[in-house]
């Protein structure tokens, strides 16, 4: 049996996609130079660019139990800052991942020009003499299509999950609790780097006293927005690798 035929480990197959066209190999040079920015200039505003560029999965970094600045001896140290460092090299291989993904499935659908039929939708009326119900507009069938990764594998929808339950506590916290004190870190560490958008946005609302209560729903909205927009991209990158996976060898 030829090598070719043999199936690839997902490691193997994220690591296809990380490097495997230009978009991700692009990405993968800025996260380096921005490395770079971090060791030559750490006192510069661009030394914390490597944060946003590996977000979302970057931030989760502040609930790891490991990082610069845990106590112990030397050698606690050292792993801890070698446990670091190889989590945020993780972080932006996937992210690499993500958009090597989203770039090949945009040049295979370019390429091959297949467009899928119109669903149909059940309780319509069909056409006289046609026996076929009314087709769904095509732009209501394209913003299915757009947004049908974000719940249609495992990946996506576990992101998505963790997105209502960090807005949940933070709306929760904000309304509810006298001092919601850094709930709102919950929801910006999730759905990074589009949240910090969000956020900018929601901060002149609070600043206005009269609608400082509308701020919480401002943000939320763009948080949520932005967790949409993560979550497929990561349904993507799950819909590549299944593809990957299944298709038969030639």
């Amino acid at each position: 049996m030829p090598n070719d035929s043999r199936p690839r480990s997902l490691p193997h197959r994220l690591l296809v996609l990380a490097t495997g066209n230009w978009l991700a190999r692009s990405y993968l040079t800025v996260f380096a130079l921005s490395l770079l920015v971090m060791f030559l200039f750490p006192e510069s505003g661009f030394a914390l660019g490597f944060l946003l560029l590996t977000a979302p999965l970057s931030f989760l970094a502040m609930a790891l139990p490991f990082g610069p600045g845990t106590e112990g001896s030397g050698v606690v140290e050292v792993l801890a800052i070698g446990f670091w460092a190889v989590w945020f090299l993780l972080c932006a291989f996937v992210n690499a991942a993500v958009l090597g993904a989203l770039l090949r499935r945009s040049a295979t659908s370019a390429s091959t020009g297949f467009r899928r039929p119109f669903p149909r939708i059940s309780g319509l009326p069909e056409r006289e003499g046609t026996g076929t119900a009314h087709p769904v507009p095509p732009r209501l069938h394209r913003t299915r299509a757009l947004l049908a990764p974000a719940v249609d594998n495992w990946l996506a929808r576990g992101y998505l999950a963790m997105v209502a339950a960090s807005l949940g506590f933070f709306l929760g916290a904000a309304y509810l609790l006298p001092d919601p004190g850094f709930a709102g870190i919950w929801p910006i560490m999730t759905t990074a780097p589009l949240s910090i958008v969000a956020l900018l946005v929601a901060s002149p609302v609070e600043w206005a006293s009269s609608l400082a209560w509308l701020s919480p729903l401002v943000f939320s909205a763009g948080a949520a927005l932005s967790g949409l927009f993560n979550a497929v991209l990561l349904g993507r990158l799950a819909r590549t690798l299944r593809a990957r996976e299944t298709r038969p060898a030639a």
